[in-house]
């Protein structure tokens, strides 16, 4: 299973001058072109304070000069390690566009009002499915589940303000490093990766492939 990638490359002097203006022109375009399933899922890959790994993909649901932002049950494991190692890698993979975004960096739990701002543009089953999920938890059955939902949904039918869970939130990614990958033929991609400076600027680096 081999695929010859016939994209464009990726020059030094076509990046932006910090990463995050850079991702929001590979997002917008990732968005717009149609290529790419929710150019918003990522993955994000955790370790515990031993330094067991554990990956899943989540939804980006913001990004902004401070970060990357998704939201969880504080109580999940990802939330979980992090409160552990708060150190966190994120990959956008858009193979549909033959590019990947790949950020390491610190990961700091939003406050309580963005948190909630959030919450309200969630759909009313979204909003009642983070009361009845107790993420990552062990439960005996899907019906366990459907019930606690369908109590929910009693509780606060369509129109009902739900109220913000007092374990769920958001965690905002502060990036270190991020590297911009752009597939090329024979396996001769393009990685250009922005790297944090202590005075707060960013330097750029070719990586081979």
């Amino acid at each position: 299973m081999r695929k010859q990638y016939r994209a464009d490359g990726l020059d030094e002097s076509e990046l932006a001058a910090d990463p995050m203006e850079q991702f929001g022109r590979w997002f917008a375009q990732a968005a717009l072109e149609g290529a790419v399933f929710e150019p918003n899922a990522m993955v994000v890959s955790t370790a515990d304070a031993e330094g067991r790994p554990a990956s899943r993909t989540v939804l980006m649901k913001a990004y902004d000069a401070q970060g990357f932002v998704f939201y969880t049950n504080y109580g999940s494991r990802k939330a979980r390690d992090l409160a552990e190692n708060p150190h966190v890698s994120l990959l956008f993979p858009w193979h549909g566009i033959s590019r990947q975004v790949i950020v390491t960096g610190t990961a700091r739990r939003t406050g309580r009002d963005e948190t909630a701002a959030y919450f309200r543009t969630r759909p009313h089953g979204s909003q009642l499915g983070a009361w009845a999920s107790a993420q990552s938890s062990v439960i005996a059955s899907r019906a366990e589940l459907d019930a606690a939902y369908e109590e929910l949904h009693t509780r606060y039918p369509e129109g009902e303000q739900v109220p913000v869970p007092p374990n769920w939130g958001g965690f905002r990614v502060a990036p270190e490093s991020v590297e911009f990958w752009q597939g090329r033929w024979n396996r001769l991609h393009d990685r250009l990766r922005y790297v944090a400076e202590p005075d707060g600027s960013w330097r750029v680096e070719r990586l081979s492939p």
